[in-house]
């Protein structure tokens, strides 16, 4: 987009997809938000907890291949708005039907489904429209606005339990998706439906050309282990806050909901700052500072973080900047290093291999806790462990991979 109108216009529409990524994703979290009184009320394992959180980055997986790379030849904005729709009815479902495990399990999977055809579907309609030297700083927007709606989803599903219950929790969040709903269909401009490829070109769904791009690669690895880190500690972090409060008999004005929307601010405010030191001082420079800093406050949550209440909330603030610090700098060097032909099948690759790990996180600490005795001081000190190992080895692979920077990050 060239001239000042334009770029007017293309701030606008950033501000507006963001507003809708909140209102449409504000439920995300409503179940890990409620998980204490879910467990007992449902007589569940931690495994069986771990699995319906796991079921929503499971469906994920699947559905993202697909949705994000039909992107690359049809209106980012339909299959968005389908995104919405699905995720409209996940909640929606799970407010009426759900009653124990599978029912739960279905119903956040719907959602998972539905994340799949909003998250990077729309980052992908903000890529198709605003030119390179903004890229950069629309995909910061974009996490943050991810970022945002994670944070506020425990405050909102704590706030609305409260009120109504918990069914009213998730009408509600089923609510504010049809609101985003409303917002993307009337905001977002159509684009043209790109014209059939020519004879021999590859297929749609060919991967392996994705696969070849080295700097890409880097950067999706990577985020694949920042997802299952980052979603360990969203999955479980109030639980783990819980356990701490009881096994000490620590009395505290910070509840560990508030604790975690604290922490998913905090973390916004974070990756926004570290895109933007990425640019300063290089983006491989700052994404190994946050990893190694992440398995190190890993480690001490490992260590010490069942041993004293204030001392876990300080631990997990700090831990949550550390993990957000990378998140919009490992996306937005997908998005950048990406051929723009196939930008949208890289970010499906991107997105697949995060929300593998996101998959794999919740799942892992739930085994881990059964494995380690319960929820215990001993099972979340094997939790912490084992996510720190995770993260030094994400480093160790990002390094070797040497991915490039982008236009006007230091020394690109």
């Amino acid at each position: 987009m060239t001239g000042t109108s334009d770029h007017l216009r293309a701030i606008r529409l950033i501000a507006l997809v963001c507003a809708a990524q909140v209102l449409v994703q504000i439920g995300a979290f409503f179940w890990p938000a409620l998980l204490p009184q879910m467990i007992p009320r449902w007589s569940l394992t931690n495994s069986e907890a771990g699995w319906i959180t796991a079921a929503f980055y499971g469906a994920y997986i699947f559905a993202v291949p697909v949705l994000v790379t039909l992107t690359d030849r049809i209106d980012a904005k339909l299959v968005y708005l389908s995104g919405v729709a699905i995720t409209v009815a996940g909640h929606a479902l799970f407010a009426v039907l759900a009653d124990g495990f599978w029912s739960a399990l279905a119903a956040r999977a719907l959602t998972g489904v539905g994340w799949a055809g909003t998250y990077m579907t729309g980052l992908k309609l903000l890529a198709d429209i605003v030119d390179g030297k903004l890229l950069s700083r629309a995909a910061t927007g974009h996490a943050a606005s991810i970022g945002i709606s994670g944070a506020l989803s425990f405050a909102c599903a704590d706030l609305l339990s409260g009120i109504g219950g918990w069914r009213f929790a998730f009408h509600v969040a089923a609510a504010s998706a049809a609101v985003a709903f409303a917002i993307v269909w009337l905001a977002a401009p159509r684009r043209a439906v790109r014209p059939k490829p020519a004879a021999g070109a590859p297929a749609l769904f060919d991967f392996r050309p994705v696969l070849r791009n080295r700097s890409a690669m880097a950067y999706a690895i990577a985020y694949g282990l920042h997802t299952l880190e980052m979603s360990a500690l969203r999955g479980w972090g109030v639980a783990f806050l819980a356990s701490v409060a009881v096994g000490t008999g620590a009395a505290s004005i910070v509840s560990p909901t508030t604790a975690l929307t604290v922490l998913g601010l905090i973390g916004t405010a974070a990756s926004v700052a570290g895109n933007e030191a990425a640019i300063r001082f290089g983006r491989r420079t700052l994404i190994a500072a946050a990893m190694m800093g992440s398995a190190a406050l890993a480690g001490l949550l490992a260590v010490a973080g069942a041993q004293s209440y204030p001392l876990a909330v300080a631990l997990m603030l700090i831990y949550g900047a550390v993990i957000w610090l990378d998140s919009a700098s490992l996306t937005a060097g997908t998005a950048g290093t990406a051929e723009p032909s196939r930008r949208g099948a890289t970010l499906a690759v991107h997105s697949t291999l995060g929300y593998l790990g996101g998959f794999i996180g919740p799942l892992a600490v739930g085994l881990a806790l059964d494995l380690g005795g319960g929820n215990t001081a001993a099972g979340w000190s094997g939790a912490f462990a084992m996510i720190a190992a995770l993260m030094a080895l994400a480093l160790v692979t990002f390094l070797a991979m040497r991915p490039r920077g982008l236009a006007g990050d230091r020394g690109a």
